[in-house]
């Protein structure tokens, strides 16, 4: 990466600064302005986030906020209500709260004596959610966002479900969150009233993966937020950015085809990381292309950003199965807009283990996956960490209905989202079916190109559920995710059903066995033609950024992934040991700038039997570490989730240290009734 040092020439920075809401609450906000802000007013970039900017997000956030600094732009960098260095509490995410909240953030900006008045928002994850949300409520002085990593659909699409059925990362995702909303403010910033912050914080905590798994369909609480309830909500333009190894690409091809505003969409082979830093690569200059779009946006320049073709993607080459990938092979292709008309479908029909391109006699196939199908997943969401990805098919594929087509006589390129539509019958009530679509190399060896999730009693509505009638026959359409992939001559595309995927998904409560009726049942793809078009599209520059806060490692911690198989009792166990990833792998660190030890540690442990649902078991414990000279303080967070046939169990205790002595202890055992899930 090229980082310009002479960048801190030429920029001021304001380490905090207090946005006063119009209940009194004071907001946290970190400034980096350009030195001629002062009597050359510029646009405003924004940033919203509840990852607190001044010290574990430190790191990453100063490269890209000194960056856009330094190309003519206030950026701004907020803690949300109740987290970080804000006043308030933080009760959920994507609150009424938070939009109202950052309405009024807008407002003090652009009313800032160094703004212009126009104003963008952007952000990763979180960041690219209220971005999104916030644009749907358009605010006059919002003239265009940024939003990677992001979703459209909160319910649909997030962290929690996936298809109806609930995810493991709910709780993983939820335990973080419960242990960031218990960490304390900076007294080097709000003073000597960080302790009674920090009472209010810890005495209003709650787990935040029993507040989502009270909401176990789609109704009024998911809306919320959910832009695609009235994607004409949405004016100003949009620049929909993420990944194909992230967990959040499918809503960019959604966005690009309801929304009406002008827009923008790229996606890479990235994990959930940001562009200049992607991984797999290769990365790309996204700072540049970022100040493009600002500037077409922002202060009226002509970049020609958007005399490009509106969607641009990596189409990815063929791989062996890895535990990771430094660089994903492929290359930049585009559609000038998305639908693209150029895409046709092929269908593929479903033949007692064959894919025929014709239907033949129907022949009923029953099966019962082992509980430990899914094993070779990866992570459900990359991070860029080592042993996410989705490592060789073949053992999930040894406990699946497996379908393969005849060797490829020619390379086929597909994009977009595959849809599989299956005749199918089941003998319990509740039932999920997860359904992967892969590659099958001449060794043998099977790379996971997508793959989608159904809770099959979701199978007319996320909204209002219905059991299933044993026995019955349904058709049922799945979508999988959408994704970029080249198929090599003498490959074989591979459709593989099971009846459970675990660790990425929660199973129903009782094995299911599932009969599949061929025939009539098909997986369509969308296959692209060859574009000459693809050959002259402009070619990002190398990833360029602003210098960073350096840190001192003070103790490594190695990502450490594990799967252990009890032979007598055919139990399996995935376990992961991980620093979080903030420091470069270590543990704790010391922001010497703030003088300031930071530390955070991740345990998670999955277990399930072979043939026992109500076996699966999740663990996380966490720590985080905040010290400077006498003021010490440590957190631990162990949470845990088990169920019987009629609740889930979630189990819990949160530590709070000062020094030595014990603040607050809280404990939480609380069941949540199983509602077709």
């Amino acid at each position: 990466m090229l980082i310009d040092y002479t960048i801190l020439d030429r920029i001021t920075e304001i380490e905090n600064t207090w946005i006063t809401m119009s209940d009194g609450c004071r907001i946290a906000a970190r400034i980096w302005l350009p030195k001629t802000a002062d009597t050359e007013p510029v646009p405003a970039i924004l940033e919203y986030i509840p990852y607190r900017k001044r010290d574990f997000m430190r790191s990453r956030d100063e490269p890209i906020h000194r960056y856009f600094a330094a190309h003519g732009y206030a950026s701004i960098r907020v803690d949300i209500r109740g987290s970080g260095d804000s006043e308030g509490i933080l009760h959920d995410e994507y609150s009424h709260q938070e939009h109202d909240d950052a309405l009024e953030v807008i407002t003090w900006i652009a009313k800032q004596p160094w703004c212009s008045g126009a104003i963008g928002m952007m952000g990763i994850s979180w960041g690219g959610f209220n971005a999104l949300q916030i644009a749907a409520r358009n605010p006059s002085n919002l003239k265009a966002i940024m939003t990677l990593c992001s979703t459209d659909d909160r319910y649909a699409d997030d962290a929690h479900y996936m298809g109806g059925c609930l995810l493991n990362e709910n709780m993983q995702w939820g335990s973080m969150l419960t242990l960031y909303s218990a960490l304390p403010p900076d007294p080097e910033i709000v003073g000597d009233q960080w302790w009674d912050m920090w009472q209010q914080r810890l005495n209003n905590l709650e787990p935040f993966p029993v507040v989502w798994m009270r909401h176990q369909s789609r109704d009024n609480y998911w809306k919320h937020g959910s832009v695609c309830e009235n994607y004409d909500a949405i004016r100003c333009p949009v620049y929909a950015i993420g990944g194909w190894a992230d967990g959040y690409t499918n809503a960019i091809p959604r966005l690009m085809t309801h929304l009406s505003c002008p827009k923008k969409s790229l996606i890479g082979p990235w994990a959930h990381v940001f562009p200049q830093d992607g991984v797999p690569g290769p990365a790309i200059g996204f700072l540049q292309e970022a100040v493009r779009w600002w500037n077409h946006w922002l202060k009226g320049e002509e970049t020609g950003i958007m005399d490009e073709p509106a969607f641009r993607v990596w189409m990815q080459e063929s791989q062996t199965p890895q535990p990771q990938y430094a660089v994903w092979p492929g290359r930049w292709v585009a559609e000038e807009t998305w639908p693209s008309p150029r895409i046709n479908e092929q269908r593929w029909f479903l033949e007692p283990g064959h894919l025929s391109p014709l239907p033949e006699k129907p022949t009923e196939l029953s099966f019962c996956s082992p509980q430990t199908t899914g094993v070779r997943s990866g992570e459900w969401c990359g991070f860029g960490a080592d042993g996410e990805m989705p490592r060789d098919q073949r053992p999930d594929d040894g406990g699946s209905l497996v379908f393969d087509s005849d060797p490829l006589t020619e390379r086929l390129e597909v994009l977009g989202a595959p849809v599989v539509e299956l005749d199918l019958c089941v003998n319990q009530p509740v039932a999920m079916i997860a359904v992967r679509l892969g590659e099958v190399a001449p060794d043998g060896s099977v790379l996971r190109v997508t793959y989608g999730l159904l809770n099959l009693t979701h199978r007319e509505s996320h909204e209002t559920p219905q059991p299933l009638e044993p026995g019955k026959w349904y058709q049922v359409r799945v979508q999988l995710n959408d994704f970029a992939h080249a198929f090599p001559p003498g490959s074989r595309i591979r459709l593989s059903l099971s009846t459970s995927y675990w660790p990425i998904a929660w199973p129903p409560p009782v094995p299911v066995t599932l009969t599949v009726r061929t025939g009539m049942s098909h997986v369509t793809l969308p296959v692209r033609p060859p574009r000459q078009e693809d050959e002259a599209l402009r070619p990002f520059g190398p990833p360029e950024a602003a210098p960073g806060t350096p840190h001192k490692k003070l103790r490594q911690l190695s990502m450490r992934r594990t799967i252990e198989i009890d032979l007598a009792s055919n139990e399996m166990v995935y376990t992961l040991r991980s620093d979080g990833g903030e420091f470069d792998g270590a543990s704790h660190a010391r922001i010497e700038e703030i003088d300031l030890d930071v530390g955070y540690t991740l345990f998670k442990r999955y277990r399930i039997l072979e043939k026992d649902a109500l076996s699966a078991q999740t663990e996380l414990t966490q720590t985080a570490h905040l010290k400077r000279r006498d003021w010490s303080i440590w957190l631990e967070c162990r949470t845990r989730l088990t169920a019987t046939t009629e609740t889930f169990q979630f189990a819990g205790e949160l530590e709070a240290y000062h020094g030595d002595q014990l603040i607050k202890r809280h404990d939480w055992a609380l069941a949540i009734p199983r509602s077709l899930l």
